[in-house]
């Protein structure tokens, strides 16, 4: 990390492991990456706000799903800080990284709830896949978020 940034806070945020009745994991290509990375729905929590309610609130903003229920939450967070060539400029700069609250919750919807043309559109498109694939095409430094995200649900599904 580059020693300019080294001092910056972490972002407080949350994750969403959404799973649909077959036990396929939600997952979204990102407008503002051009390269095949796909990733979980995500987002930083507001002031005042607690995690499981940002959590909710980042999955509707993001996808329009409303429809869902709370399975578990993760225990431990997972930090990530970001590569140099991100520091500065993600963010608005305020951040070095993340620091992440991650929930598993069960789509009870159908497909047709989802709709990412919302207000502040984050994703290009969206798909379900396999639980073991979930690390396949993440960003590089989201990968060891994803791996032990990926441990931590062997067991659930």
């Amino acid at each position: 990390m580059d020693n300019k940034y080294s001092n910056l806070p972490l972002r407080k945020g949350v994750g969403v492991v959404l799973l649909n009745n077959n036990n396929k994991v939600f997952v979204a290509k990102r407008i503002d990456n051009p390269n095949d990375f796909w990733q979980m729905p995500q987002g930083g929590i507001d002031k005042d706000e607690n995690p499981l309610d940002a959590a909710f609130r980042e999955l509707k903003e993001e996808t329009s799903i409303k429809n869902v229920e709370l399975v578990q939450e993760i225990q431990n967070e997972i930090t990530y800080n970001l590569p140099n060539n991100l520091l500065g400029i993600i963010w608005k700069g305020k951040f070095k990284g993340q620091t992440q609250k991650w929930y598993v919750m069960r789509f009870l919807g159908t497909d047709k709830e989802i709709n990412l043309r919302t207000n502040h559109p984050e994703f290009l498109e969206w798909k379900w896949i396999d639980i073991k694939n979930i690390t396949d095409k993440v960003v590089d430094f989201k990968l060891h978020v994803y791996e032990k995200i990926k441990e931590e649900l062997k067991n659930l599904v």
